[in-house]
């Protein structure tokens, strides 16, 4: 799940909406042993390459390290797709002209295979904006140049400020914002596992500023957390093996939206709208509208799965 409030997905990359890109656990890939000096091609500025080619050993260092800098953009492919030897140019030329703004870090999934299963790819290219060691945002499959441009600027804009920025650039002159201290106590709850208690805190920012958009948004993804945690792991399975079970349907959605597989998720609700009445319809919907309400209401997956809830209503 996302640090509630703050962390984003886009698909296809237009905008950096809010949504459960921080559910990607990154932790496997940490404490490697020290990894050989950083690869990849050097611009010349501060020592500090915009293009690196990352491997398992190298991540922590090079990806999950280094975005508490500057964002890294992780290029999930295979010299196999065409279209990841595509993207992978792109983005490496739009790297150079970033001089520095954002890394591009590549990864051959054929070779690195557990960075791909850390991130949960389904298709390559994927490409995963990873800011603070935290997925942000991502996208799969080929893209035009000015889209790319486009989301890439949004990646930009959702971090300024909010990161150290690369070796020898000039610090900032303007004070950073003091912390929301009941923001703090809520996300050191999340991070304690504190469901409860992190509920309770976003509840209580609520009953005092009933208007708090970040703070009703953060609660929704945190109740999802705290949903996810006790699901059977063969609820997908018990789900397929039984299609007019109504509550087995419902978990195992929001198994597959834990797992960042949300057209698989709102798929299966939306089947399973078509197919029932009554009390179990109702059931079945309401959760479907919980589970767009994690995303921003302009994702195109989310547009997409409304039409067709719409069409399985009417």
């Amino acid at each position: 799940m996302t640090r509630p409030g703050s962390r984003s997905s886009a698909r296809p990359p237009a905008a950096v909406p809010a949504s459960i890109a921080g559910a990607v656990d990154l932790s496997a890939l940490k404490d490697r042993p020290a990894p050989p000096p950083a690869s990849g091609t050097d611009d010349g500025t501060d020592g500090v390459p915009p293009i690196v080619d990352v491997t398992t050993a190298t991540f922590e260092d090079e990806v999950l390290r280094r975005s508490s800098q500057v964002p890294v953009i992780v290029d999930l492919g295979s010299p196999r797709s065409p279209q990841s030897v595509e993207l992978t140019r792109q983005l490496g030329q739009l790297a150079l002209e970033a001089n520095g703004a954002w890394i591009h870090a590549r990864v051959d999934v054929d070779s690195n295979p557990q960075i791909a299963q850390a991130f949960g790819v389904q298709a390559i290219p994927t490409v995963v904006a990873v800011a603070g060691g935290q997925p942000l945002a991502d996208f799969q499959g080929s893209q035009p140049d000015e889209q790319l441009r486009k989301w890439l600027e949004a990646i930009e804009q959702a971090t300024a400020g909010k990161l150290t920025g690369p070796p020898g650039a000039a610090p900032t002159e303007d004070e950073p914002e003091p912390e929301d201290p009941r923001l703090v106590a809520a996300e050191q709850a999340l991070d304690d596992g504190d469901f409860d208690k992190a509920i309770a805190e976003y509840e209580a920012i609520i009953e005092a500023e009933p208007a708090n958009a970040d703070a009703k948004a953060a609660l929704r993804q945190v109740k999802f957390l705290a949903r996810v945690q006790s699901v059977d792991v063969d609820a997908v399975a018990k789900a397929d093996a039984a299609p007019t079970d109504v509550a087995a349907q419902i978990e195992a959605a929001d198994v597959e939206l834990s797992q960042q597989d949300p057209d698989a998720a709102f798929g299966r609700l939306i089947a399973g709208v078509k197919r029932t009445a009554g009390d179990e319809r109702t059931a079945l919907r309401t959760r479907l509208l919980e589970l767009f309400e994690l995303f921003d209401a302009a994702d195109p997956i989310v547009v997409a799965a409304r039409r067709k809830l719409a069409s399985a209503l009417y």
